[in-house]
């Protein structure tokens, strides 16, 4: 929470641990973009106006933690979602490699 507000979670609102999965009817990979878009544009806003050496806190355990610190956690969950994504692919359509 580098900015000072942690809104929740976007798509878990109470207890239930399948809630995010209970109404999968209605979603569509069109609002999952258009919600990861508007994201991306906040934490852009939020990266840009502070330097990296900003601190802020994890929202559960409270500790302090630098801008810098979350932006290579970002890009080490995105670098690890892509691999598992390339994956999935590849089991899709036998290509491998580059």
């Amino acid at each position: 929470m580098v900015a000072g507000n942690f809104p929740g979670s976007l798509y878990t609102a109470t207890d239930d641990d399948d809630e995010d999965f209970n109404d999968l009817d209605s979603a569509t990979g069109e609002t999952a973009f258009a919600i990861w878009r508007a994201e991306v544009a906040q934490s852009r806003r939020i990266a840009a106006a502070r330097p990296l050496e900003a601190l802020g806190t994890h929202p559960v355990t409270g500790q302090a933690l630098a801008l810098r610190w979350v932006l290579n956690q970002m890009i080490d969950e995105y670098a690890r979602h892509n691999g598992h994504a390339d994956l999935i692919r590849e089991a899709i359509d036998g290509q491998v490699g580059e």
